[in-house]
């Protein structure tokens, strides 16, 4: 499965501004069995995302130990479900759905299965992730992928937050030059007299022409 840098930026900027959504629009991802913490090599692992609206379609992708994401599966229908490949059936993955509920099967978790789950639903055209479900085999670490989630997350909030400032002074230069702009025009245009002109009087010139004498 090759590993997708823009599918993991869309990720996170969905992930940053997607977080204030209401419970309606969650998409809630975990384990089958609810006991289970780490999955065993060579068990079947099922995942289950559960939707609270209905649901046009979904996806499930992996963050591996590497912080590169990976396509496994896309579907709307029990009918209409593509692998990783652009295949309908996946010698080692399974999908199922029933009601609002996307199930993910891995017919035999190993190594290279390791990484967080999320799951992708697109419901009113708006596409929502799960947070992130970590399956590892017992005793390994995950530290390092969930320290890089948390870096990409940072790194897009502070992205988003310069740009946002970065907008307010663009807006508050264009407000100012509004503004001053009609004040530096009527002072050019504005006739200069002897009266309000001392330069002019000390050089013996037209305020109204600057290249003939005053007489």
């Amino acid at each position: 499965m090759a590993a997708s840098p823009a599918l993991l930026l869309l990720l996170s900027l969905t992930l940053c501004c997607t977080s204030t959504q209401g419970q309606r629009d969650t998409v809630v991802i975990r384990f089958q069995n609810r006991n289970m913490k780490h999955p065993q090599e060579g068990q079947q692992l099922q995942l289950e995302c559960r939707t609270y609206r209905t649901t046009w379609g979904a996806s499930w992708v992996r963050l591996d130990k590497n912080g590169n994401l990976h396509f496994i599966v896309s579907s709307n229908s029990p009918h209409n479900t593509v692998f990783h490949g652009n295949t309908r059936i996946s010698p080692h993955f399974e999908a199922l759905w029933k009601d609002n509920t996307f199930w993910l099967v891995v017919k035999s978790f190993s190594t290279q299965d390791e990484g967080i789950y999320f799951c992708i639903n697109k419901i009113n055209q708006v596409l929502h992730f799960s947070s992130g479900q970590p399956a590892f085999l017992p005793g390994t670490s995950n530290k390092k992928t969930l320290n890089f989630c948390c870096d990409i997350v940072k790194w897009v909030n502070l992205a988003c937050a310069c740009l946002l400032l970065l907008t307010a002074i663009t807006i508050t230069i264009a407000l100012c030059q509004s503004k001053l702009l009609p004040h530096t025009l009527q002072s050019f245009l504005q006739p200069h007299t002897k009266e309000h002109s001392p330069l002019l009087q000390g050089n013996g010139l037209s305020a109204y022409c600057p290249h003939a004498d005053i007489v």
